[in-house]
């Protein structure tokens, strides 16, 4: 059989169809829901249930810490950790919905907009954890309730030093199309990865798409996931990586390893994580205990700490000396046009970098 690839507008009108008379075409507005302790009874029921089913664009390595601490806290919940891109985890999840199959209960992506196509077509339950409503700011939190920032980072240059001069490496974006980079950067795809493709958003609103253009003149590396260009440049492979998450850099720098990130001049791309339940799922309660523990300050706290994430969670602290964002110029997205705007972003890129 022939192997399609499904575009973001195939999948939701594919999707749409399969369960009309089941979904609605606008979502159900409804008040938001009240905060939600954990209660003895809440855990029993997720405990007969016995599972939850967690998909997630997080790295692989920090989903498993998640769920085997989840796992060490309730006893007799197994947690199936479903790890890939972020544009994968939209694919899958709307084939899996236009199908009638209900295998996912909470999901989290690093594309902000699919939480925008989840809930218009009601696929997202809402609940809103206790935590999050006392300690995280209202902008982090959907309104009705359906999602919320489980954690952020944000998309910045890096180099290794071995191969960089501090007092050479690029400041800025526009320091990358320096000819004496050429064939020296690698960077993500837009196609693969929800932090790139917001990224993407990002500098060709404000840089225009002349600079992407000038970049893949620059014989650019391209690779999939924003995980990949700190990698590349941590082995050598490349001296300087485009774009990718800065926490990385920030871990590998803590080990001792020869790399510096750098937050660009013209600011630094925001990317936020939101995590939600959804409608249909198999273990509502399980899900409901899930989200709870993984918007709790000990969870925040192990992402920042352990992973050099981000967390919104007001008695969470930043670990040792690593920047706040409040001392960083952050360059903030925009998930309806990011949702808008995504095939043609992800088409043109192509277009452009041949790949």
């Amino acid at each position: 059989m022939r192997d399609r690839r499904w575009s973001r507008r195939d999948l939701l009108k594919a999707s749409t169809a399969s369960v009309a008379g089941l979904l609605f075409a606008e979502p159900v507005k409804a008040a938001a829901p009240p905060p939600s302790e954990v209660t003895p009874a809440l855990i029993e029921a997720a405990k007969k249930e016995g599972k939850v089913s967690f998909y997630t664009a997080l790295e692989l390595n920090t989903a498993e810490r998640v769920a085997r601490s989840f796992e060490a806290k309730y006893p007799g919940i197994s947690v199936r950790v479903e790890r890939s891109g972020a544009e994968r985890i939209f694919q899958r999840i709307a084939q899996e919905q236009g199908s009638g199959i209900n295998a996912v209960d909470v999901a989290n992506s690093t594309d902000p907009a699919h939480y925008l196509d989840w809930k218009k077509n009601n696929w997202l339950a809402a609940y809103l954890p206790a935590e999050v409503a006392k300690h995280f700011p209202a902008d982090q939190i959907d309104p009705d309730g359906m999602h919320a920032t489980s954690c952020a980072w944000l998309e910045a240059i890096g180099y290794n030093t071995n191969l960089v001069k501090r007092e050479e490496a690029p400041k800025s974006y526009a320091d990358l199309l320096d000819p004496k980079w050429q064939g020296k950067i690698v960077k993500g795809h837009p196609g693969y990865s929800g932090a790139i493709l917001t990224a993407t958003f990002v500098l060709t609103r404000d840089l225009g798409w002349v600079y992407l253009e000038k970049l893949a003149q620059q014989k650019v590396m391209p690779v999939q996931s924003a995980a990949d260009p700190p990698k590349k440049i941590l082995l050598g492979e490349r001296a300087i990586m485009a774009d990718g998450n800065d926490y990385n850099l920030v871990l590998a720098k803590d080990q001792g390893k020869p790399v510096e990130v750098v937050y660009p001049t013209e600011g630094a791309p925001l990317i936020i994580v939101p995590s939600g339940i959804f409608r249909g799922a198999p273990n509502p309660n399980a899900a409901r205990l899930f989200q709870n523990f993984f918007f709790s300050a000990e969870t925040q706290q192990m992402l920042v700490d352990v992973f050099a994430h981000r967390s919104f969670h007001a008695q969470v602290k930043e670990k040792g000396e690593h920047i706040p964002l409040a001392n960083l110029k952050l360059l903030k997205a925009d998930p309806a046009a990011v949702q808008a705007q995504s095939e043609e972003i992800k088409a043109r890129y192509t277009k452009i970098f041949g790949v």
